[in-house]
């Protein structure tokens, strides 16, 4: 029995010219297509004088899709799955479907296209090399707040995806962890403000790319208040500026812990004010708790 061969296909973030000639070739010969709303696809599908009526595919029905694709896969049909917008699978539906696939022994053929992550990361003005995309965060607080120290701890740069009216908060979340109360740099050694930018409407009519603070983009977004596809794109935590003075992260510790922060807190402000290792400033706290200074542990 001939294999059929389900195709990842890309589609466009905003303007329908970046669809590629490759994906329309196959969008118009696939047996079937997956489409995470269906409305939308038909718009891509008219525009390219494809008929073809698409299935949905979303996050509520994709448990009960998976049967019906491996069906079509094992008569040697021809799958395409296609998302809102962009590449499939990153923050979109789809993972049950590619598994089946992959499971089944059925070809599995990407096809690159316009991506969101990858617009807003180079349009930044940020590192690209190495980044991490994380979609987007958590909506329970104690999940949220765990992503963002994970965020605000790392080297890289980090991209994610987040709705319009959640933005400003977002900011004013990241402008407390890396800017401090005073807007000074907590965080980095150097002093300088950790950066970011929020890429808007990428390749669409409004396109818009804000870089500066979080600070400085809590109070452009409210002052204008976001619409559509929001990316944002943070700036990773900067290597220390030599080594850290023992008696320096000694200090630190003892005042997270006055502040009333559990060790655990205490090591990661005191990792990030610093510059020491994680392992590092945990062992400064335990000596603060012990009331223990100058063990000159810290490097």
């Amino acid at each position: 029995m001939c294999a059929g061969t389900l195709y990842i296909v890309a589609t466009p973030i905003g303007n329908l010219a970046d669809l590629t000639t490759r994906a329309r070739d196959t969008l118009a010969s696939a047996d079937h297509i997956l489409a995470e709303d269906t409305r939308r696809a038909r718009v891509l599908l008219s525009h390219i004088g494809v008929e073809a009526r698409p299935v949905s595919l979303h996050a509520h029905n994709e448990a009960g899709r998976v049967e019906r694709v491996r069906r079509w896969l094992s008569r040697g049909a021809d799958v395409a799955l296609v998302s809102d917008a962009g590449t499939p699978l990153l923050s979109d539906p789809g993972a049950r479907v590619l598994r089946a696939a992959v499971d089944g022994g059925h070809p599995v053929v990407p096809l690159p296209g316009a991506s969101a992550i990858l617009a807003g990361l180079v349009a930044s003005g940020l590192p690209c090399v190495p980044f991490t995309f994380v979609g987007f965060l958590p909506r329970k607080a104690g999940e949220r707040a765990r992503a963002l120290e994970r965020i605000i701890d790392a080297r890289e740069t980090t991209v994610l995806f987040e709705a319009p009216r959640r933005l400003v908060p977002l900011l004013e979340e990241l402008a407390g962890l890396v800017d401090g109360a005073g807007g000074e740099g907590r965080g980095s050694r150097s002093g300088a403000p950790r950066r970011i930018a929020v890429c808007r409407e990428m390749t669409k009519v409004h396109e818009e790319v804000f870089r500066g603070t979080p600070a400085e983009g809590a109070r452009h977004y409210g002052e204008k208040p976001p619409r559509g596809e929001v990316t944002v794109v943070i700036e990773g935590r900067p290597a220390a500026a030599g080594v850290a003075d023992p008696e320096d992260v000694d200090s630190e510790a003892a005042a997270a812990l006055a502040d009333g922060l559990a060790p655990t807190v205490a090591a990661k402000r005191v990792a990030r004010a610093t510059g020491v290792s994680r392992r590092d400033a945990y062992e400064a706290v335990m000596r603060a708790k012990r009331g223990e200074t100058g063990a000159g542990g810290a490097a």
